[in-house]
């Protein structure tokens, strides 16, 4: 059903995984959308697959937000729905934490959330939709993961402070809270093939669905939370995981 017919949607670091079903999921509805992301080469792949626009931006640094809200701005005058998907994951124990590991986690994906969303608002229309991406690891205590853990749990309460912040505009924020997807985030850890294949046949035993989500099925929470289906939830948390954290340990 197309219910976002003449709405614009900015959905970052959308060349890829769950960005990029997002972005192909909001098109399929009826939005005129932008993607953004750092490779210029991807970027343009995927925009011409999703029939989407596409901007070269770097969310960590605050000259290149400014950059994307100008040529958004000349380009839709005003938008409906800011998808901040856009983020990064690395791991590390606490006793072995670089201080580059921590701010170049920090720096992308609560930095760079926050300044977005401050920077988008004056042509973020009344009545909006504002959709963060975080994570089920803020409430899960997964070893080596308490940076990227952090960086998702701040994105939580940023979430609540602006569902109220911006009640008066009407503007409705909420998160979605991926459990295990299968995307290329997981190509990019460092991992081997037979390892992410090993990690991910156990952790999916742990998974009530006994399964990895999709990003499609991500994508799909996005839609509604974009759409005047979701026009009474503000404030929230949706968590699409599968069942995983509500699995009795014994």
């Amino acid at each position: 059903m197309k219910n976002l017919e003449k709405k614009v949607a900015i959905v970052t670091g959308g060349n890829s995984g769950i960005g990029y079903a997002a972005a192909a999921e909001l098109t399929a509805k009826g939005a005129k959308v932008i993607i953004t992301g750092r490779n210029k080469e991807a970027l343009a792949k995927a925009e011409k697959e999703l029939n989407v626009t596409g901007i070269v931006s770097d969310q960590s640094d605050l000259k290149s937000i400014d950059s994307l809200v100008e040529q958004v701005k000349n380009q839709f005058g005003k938008v409906d729905i800011l998808f901040l998907n856009a983020g990064i994951a690395s791991f590390a124990p606490v006793d072995s934490a670089s201080e580059e590991h921590y701010d170049s986690i920090m720096n992308v994906n609560v930095k760079g959330v926050y300044f977005t969303v401050q920077k988008v608002l004056p042509i973020l229309n009344d009545g909006g939709s504002i959709i963060f991406n975080t994570s089920i690891n803020a409430h899960v205590g997964m070893p080596n993961s308490s940076v990227y853990a952090s960086s998702k749990a701040a994105v939580l309460s940023l979430n609540k402070v602006f569902a109220t912040e911006l009640a008066p505009r009407k503007i409705r924020v909420n998160a979605v809270s991926p459990g295990p997807v299968e995307t290329p985030l997981y190509g990019k850890l460092g991992l081997e093939k037979a390892e992410v294949e090993g990690f991910g046949a156990v952790l999916a035993e742990k998974i009530l669905l006994k399964r990895f989500g999709q990003s499609s099925e991500i994508a799909k929470t996005v839609g509604f939370l974009a759409s005047d289906d979701a026009s009474f939830i503000t404030g929230t948390e949706i968590v699409v995981d599968g069942g995983l954290t509500v699995n009795a340990v014994v």
